[in-house]
Order: C-alpha cells, then sequence, then structure tokens
C-alpha cells in the first residue's frame, strides 16, 4: 500500500512540473544550506501565542487623530544614547537615564550638561564601551554583556537609593552618590536571570522585575518575538532574607513593571502577546492574574501618571499579516528562513513602526491615547515618564529623549 501511495506521487510530481518545482523551492528554504536566513544558525522553535482577535482590538481602539505625540520636542539629540528609563530623585534632580553603553547618566543643567552617575560593570571603559551615536546599533551588542545594558530604573524613597534592572547583570542597587553598582539577584532557583528588564519597589521593600526570557539575552531578543517563546519571568527580591523568588512564570516577553497606587496590585507588559497584565497583591484573588487591557501594538514600560493612573509605551502597530504568522508556528518557520534581511521580511508583513503612549485607569479603560503616526518624533518609545505637566519620551533604539507638555 505505501509503495501504491509512493509511485501516485512521484507521477503526480512528474505531470505537474510547478508542483515539483515548488516542492524543491520549499525544500531549500527549510534546509537555508547557504545560511541566509534571520534565523540562520539558530534552534528556532516557534510557538502559538495567546493573544487577542486583531480586528476586536483595532477597531475597538480610540486613535489619536491629531498625532499630538508627533508635535512633541526633540532634546538632548546625539548626546544620550537609548535612554530606555527616565527617573527622577526625592530632591528632583534629574532625569537620569540609563545608556546602551552601559553608564547611568543624571542631567544637570545646560551649563554642566550630562554626567555620568553610575556604572553597572567592573569592567567597564571608554575604549570599550564608548562608542557615541553607534552605542545603539548593532556595533554595541557585541560588548553589551561586558559592559551591561541598564534598562529600568526606581529611586526608592526611603535610602535615596537607586535600583536598576540591567539586561546582563541582573537586578542592581548603587547610593544616592552614585558609582558602581552592586549585584542584588543574578539568579532564582539556580537558574540565571538572562534579561532583567525592567523593575518597581514594593512599600515592604520586596522589588518585582521581570527577566523576558530564559533563552535569549537582550542582543537576541528579536528572536523572543520571532518565536513567541514563553520563558520570560515575574520575580520578586526580598532584601531581609536577600533571596530572589518565581512570582510568575511562562510569560511571553515580560517587560515593563508598575505597583499600583495602593499596592493592592501590580501591572506588567508582556510584550509580545500586545498586552499588559494585573497581578492581584490583595484580596480574595491574591496571586492570580487577569489580562488589564489589549493593545494594538507592543508594550514597553508602564509608569504611574501624576494622576495616579497609568502610562503605558506602546511599538505601534500590530498587523492582519502578523496575526496569521503568529496563530500559525508552521507559516513563521518558513518565513524567517527566507533569505531575506528581516527587516524587509517585516516591511512584507504590514509593519510600520511609529510610536503611541496611552493612559489608563485601574480597571483597564482607556483615559487618552497620543501617537505619531509619521514617526516624525521618536518611531520606538520605551517609556512615558510625567513630570510638572510633560512628558518625558524614552528610547532604547535612539539618541534623545522627546518632552511633550501634558494637562489633564
Amino acid at each position: 500500500m505505501e509503495k501504491r501511495i509512493l509511485q501516485l506521487r512521484n507521477g503526480l510530481l512528474l505531470q505537474h512540473p510547478y508542483i515539483l518545482l515548488f516542492v524543491l523551492i520549499l525544500s531549500f528554504v527549510a534546509m537555508d544550506p547557504f545560511k541566509l536566513s534571520p534565523i540562520a544558525g539558530r534552534d528556532f522553535r516557534p510557538l502559538k501565542n495567546d493573544i487577542a482577535p486583531f480586528k476586536q482590538v483595532m477597531q475597538s481602539w480610540p486613535w489619536d487623530d491629531k498625532s499630538r505625540l508627533g508635535q512633541g520636542n526633540l532634546m538632548f539629540k546625539n548626546e544620550i544614547f537609548g535612554p530606555e528609563s527616565l527617573e527622577f530623585d526625592a530632591s528632583g534632580r534629574g532625569p537620569y537615564a540609563g545608556l546602551a553603553d552601559g553608564r547611568i547618566v543624571r542631567w544637570r543643567g545646560k551649563d554642566e550638561g550630562w554626567e555620568t552617575f553610575a556604572l553597572v560593570s567592573p569592567k567597564w571603559s571608554e575604549k570599550l564601551c564608548a562608542q557615541g551615536v553607534n552605542s545603539t546599533t548593532k556595533k554595541q551588542w557585541k560588548v553589551e554583556e561586558e559592559c551591561g545594558r541598564p534598562l529600568g530604573l526606581r529611586f526608592d524613597a526611603k535610602s535615596g537609593n537607586l535600583y536598576i534592572a540591567d539586561a546582563y547583570f541582573g537586578l542592581m542597587v548603587v547610593g544616592a552618590e552614585g558609582g558602581l553598582a552592586t549585584p542584588l539577584a543574578t539568579h532564582v532557583d539556580g537558574e540565571p536571570i538572562l534579561f532583567a528588564n525592567d523593575l518597581d519597589i514594593h512599600e515592604n521593600g520586596s522589588i518585582f522585575f521581570t527577566d523576558s526570557s530564559m533563552r535569549y539575552n537582550r542582543a537576541d531578543h528579536f528572536f523572543i518575538l520571532l518565536e513567541g517563546e514563553a520563558t520570560g519571568r515575574l520575580l520578586r527580591y526580598d532584601p531581609s532574607s536577600k533571596t530572589t523568588h518565581v512570582v510568575v512564570e511562562g510569560l511571553a516577553f515580560p517587560n515593563g513593571v508598575q505597583l499600583s497606587k495602593d499596592q493592592s496590585f501590580l501591572l506588567y507588559t508582556e510584550t509580545t502577546n500586545c498586552r499588559m497584565m494585573k497581578y492581584l497583591l490583595k484580596g480574595p484573588k491574591t496571586g492570580t492574574t487577569e489580562v488589564m487591557v489589549n493593545l494594538p501594538g507592543f508594550p514597553d514600560n508602564v509608569r504611574m501618571s501624576e494622576r495616579g493612573d497609568y502610562w503605558v509605551a506602546i511599538d505601534c502597530c500590530r498587523t492582519a499579516v502578523q496575526e496569521v504568522l503568529i496563530h500559525n508556528p508552521w507559516m513563521r518557520s518558513l518565513y524567517f528562513r527566507l533569505p531575506i534581511p528581516l527587516r524587509y521580511l517585516a516591511k512584507s508583513a504590514g509593519t510600520k513602526m511609529y510610536t503611541m503612549v496611552a493612559r489608563l485607569n485601574d480597571d483597564g479603560e482607556i483615559l487618552d491615547v497620543l501617537d505619531d503616526r509619521k514617526g516624525e518624533v521618536m518611531k520606538l518609545v520605551s517609556e512615558v515618564r510625567e513630570r510638572d505637566g510633560i512628558l518625558w519620551i524614552g528610547t532604547v533604539a535612539h539618541n534623545q529623549i522627546a518632552t511633550v507638555p501634558y494637562s489633564f
């Protein structure tokens, strides 16, 4: 019987040469013999993601028709490199920013400019790490493991210490006077923290932070998205016992972290799944998670506004083609084996990156949306930090900060 099926199949291929050609091309692509694809040499394991339906999210989203974010001001262009997270200390000094070259810097005003406040790596040197405007390019990725890549920043109002989520050195802390940061958490349950991303500090001193993947580090973060892998974790560091615990695991690129004003819940974004999640810390459902809001794009950090609600930074937007790829891992396996650079594959999937920020309340209701539809100010956004009626906007990918006046 098997022999008969084989004969029929071979006969069909010979009678229809276009089918034979298609099979040969498909086989060639699948083998990627010349290692020309974006995933060449990778143990690529695409998975189906738990993501809200494309039409449902896009049709209900309150878009910004005025593109107000595009009216913002660019500041410190080519003076500051990949400022992912922005902070101000208890004395109002700042902003502080973690840079792509491994430094944490502080703005001292027009006369003094930017100064190096802290370092995360004892191996840091200007010769090795400081590559100027090239710090936000792939050139820096080769030295990030030695130089560090500080991402999330938070000041502890009680101690004045600055806590840092560094992509390579884990959870760290530096005193109010700056200097070389001290590692607090590099492993949990014997496993390395491979990609510490963001953090927030509970009133009891515990520090919640994200580890975005147990498979890929920051330099390979694109593969977290391409695979849809879900090995990320929400972690908690206990300063009294100096131990780290897993709070939630199996997350798809967990990213930004923010405690609620009353500390009854914690928000964290899942970049791959385009959503913000709520982890309950009080009440009958303590220890459970629920979807706070589904988003039209890929969220990064989330920060509290001056009114006690939340700003989330979103790289926009999802596309219908992406949804097909997300729900069909086998298609992704073939698509990303095409011998075509990743940027062109992204464009062919309809991707047109631009910046969006959204303000939400405790119930996940959208209160306001600002976007930069033409990418005039920023094409990628990492964080929104509101202070004294100004939105300070950081970006992991560009050498600048944007500011936008904002009134409630």
